[in-house]
């Protein structure tokens, strides 16, 4: 379990944190090094471009679903903010057309 990241935030309940858009924006500040960070915010700062690079090798099965739980949901609901943290982490789109195209599998519709 060495090699895993912390599952100190495995229980985090993700839906309300990407259903409130004031702490959806506050996390992705803090994750854009725009803003503060609370210790999960840090946590979550610390590691997505390895995580991205890896394939999540080191996420908990508990962070790897929620990692595609968050993805879809900013695909779906929150386009902006999505392209935006692609931007920043993928600037060559070398991995997101990987995590858009399993989310049309699952039916999620991307505007162009």
């Amino acid at each position: 379990a060495d090699d895993k990241y912390t599952d100190k935030y495995d229980k985090i309940n993700l839906r309300e944190i990407l259903e409130n858009k004031r702490l959806l924006e506050s996390y992705m500040d803090c994750v854009l090094g725009k803003g503060k960070c609370t210790p999960e915010g840090k946590e979550l700062k610390d590691h997505p471009q390895e995580a991205l690079e890896t394939g999540c090798e080191k996420c908990t099965e508990a962070q790897e679903k929620g990692t595609e739980t968050s993805i879809d949901y900013l695909i779906k609901n929150e386009l902006e903010i999505w392209k935006e943290l692609t931007a920043h982490f993928d600037p060559d789109g070398k991995w997101r057309k990987k995590y858009e195209d399993r989310a049309k599998a699952k039916g999620i519709v991307i505007p162009e």
